[in-house]
């Protein structure tokens, strides 16, 4: 029976206060990734947002084409204008 009464107290005196304090580092560490997470959920929603203008994206695609091939009507049309004087 002292047996008992002296691993009771073993257990009690060593063991409950390591893995208490085991318990403690994991508990810090677990709250200390609350703001990390918030973080990455505030960069997220921010990314989230910049896509919210990317169907304009295809619109400014058509408008580039329609400007080239605009300047490209005009610069031929200035080759046949300066060919046109050349000869004249």
């Amino acid at each position: 029976m002292t047996l008992w009464w002296i691993g009771d107290i073993v257990l009690i005196v060593v063991v409950v206060p390591v893995v208490v304090l085991l318990l403690h580092g994991v508990l810090s560490e677990a709250r200390g990734i609350v703001p990390s997470v918030r973080r990455i959920g505030a960069a997220a929603a921010a990314g989230s947002t910049d896509l919210d203008a990317v169907p304009l994206l295809l619109t400014t695609q058509d408008q580039v084409i329609k400007t080239i091939e605009s300047a490209a009507n005009y610069g031929g049309s200035l080759d046949v204008i300066l060919d046109d004087a050349e000869r004249s």
